[in-house]
């Protein structure tokens, strides 16, 4: 073969090296990034068993038998819709403080109508008001200065930043009326002269103003749904008292203060959605989840694999890491925040999002130390 041939022979061969070596490295890539998939079956099914509160449970006021409280309604002719403990939370608030302000059935659906259309029943900060971020929030938004479940706005007069980050606030703003916050300028629901002749979509309307009226007579089966499976409720405390949708652990008088925060700042992110190679609060893989928590007291961990900043115990203490799935020797798929008693907080699956849950949804338990 001549010289020349040969020279263009081998830097065909360094090309498909080249090419196969890059391969390989995206896929090594794409492993870490889906470094919390390896969730067991019955974890994926969690959110159709454990997750769910019976409604006879939350209508009588009692917790779920399995101590959580998401909340399947069936809608009329309609596909099943299942909430998340966060929205059941917000929905509560909306029906509690109804009933409190003596609001009718038909007020209190119109405002679960008006909370799933703007927020989806969250509470949301906004990328417009950067101190709204700061605040206990279930997701951003980006619609002018437009806050919390309700979506209304400080410019248009509905109160500060800070109140309108409560969900309490919102609920009694909406529904307005003599008790009600603003004293009828913005009106509410009970400022609406008319509201109760009128189609429960354009009572809506009548309160929100917004550039899409016809969208919120979509939710009505879902609120219905939901105001009758909370006809009992009467305070906030009915099924799960937390606004961020789980009970909150009992913590042992013992526990230094730096394990309290752990914990503190685990409860903070429930309900983050789960995001593959994710890092941002409340948009996270569970490794992004874990090193957002430890961010907040000062410790900074490696993005994947780290429990290797730690030791491994078997007497764990809240706070501490739990690793779950084995993917090989010293490696594992799945991590969170060991709370005990059989219990833990992780971004679980793109299913159900960040919550406390049984460690015993995984195989495969391990715990880390990264505090000793």
């Amino acid at each position: 073969m001549p010289a020349p041939a040969i020279l263009t022979g081998l830097a065909k061969r360094r090309a498909i090296l080249r090419a196969s070596t890059a391969a390989v490295m995206a896929l090594i890539l794409i492993c870490a990034f889906a470094f919390c998939a390896g969730v067991g079956v019955f974890a994926a099914n969690s959110e159709t068993t454990a997750g769910i509160c019976s409604l006879d449970a939350i209508a009588d006021r009692r917790p779920s038998s399995d101590g959580t409280s998401g909340l399947k309604i069936q809608p009329y002719n309609q596909a099943p819709t299942t909430l998340t403990p966060g929205q059941v939370s917000v929905a509560q608030i909306y029906v509690a403080i109804g009933k409190q302000m003596g609001v009718p059935r038909d007020g209190q659906i119109i405002a679960i109508m008006m909370a799933f259309q703007e927020s989806g029943l969250k509470v949301l900060a906004s990328s417009n008001v950067p101190a709204s971020l700061l605040m206990r929030h279930d997701g951003v938004g980006s619609d002018h200065d437009s806050l919390g479940t309700a979506q209304q706005r400080t410019a248009a007069g509905w109160g500060t930043i800070e109140q309108l980050m409560d969900p309490n606030y919102n609920a009694r703003a909406f529904y307005g009326g003599p008790s009600g916050p603003n004293h009828g300028s913005p009106p509410g629901l009970l400022d609406v002269p008319t509201w109760q002749s009128m189609d429960k979509g354009k009572a809506a309307q009548a309160v929100q103003v917004s550039a899409f009226p016809e969208l919120y007579a979509r939710w009505e089966p879902e609120a219905t749904g939901i105001v009758d499976a909370l006809a009992g409720v009467t305070s906030l405390a009915s099924c799960d008292s937390s606004p961020n949708g789980s009970n909150a652990p009992t913590v042992p008088t013992n526990l230094s203060q730096i394990r309290k925060d752990i914990l503190h700042f685990a409860q903070e992110g429930l309900g983050g959605a789960y995001v593959w190679g994710g890092t941002a609060f409340k948009a996270w893989d569970c490794s992004g989840y874990v090193q957002w928590i430890y961010r907040q007291v000062g410790i900074n961990l490696p993005r994947v694999d780290q429990w290797t900043v730690g030791h491994r115990t078997d007497s764990p203490q809240p706070g501490d890491l739990v690793v779950q799935n084995p993917q090989g020797p010293d490696n594992w798929g799945h991590v969170g925040i060991y709370v005990g008693n059989g219990m833990m907080y992780s971004a679980l699956n793109p299913a159900v999002g960040t919550l406390q849950h049984p460690i015993a949804w995984n195989s495969g338990t391990a715990y880390f130390d990264l505090l000793n």
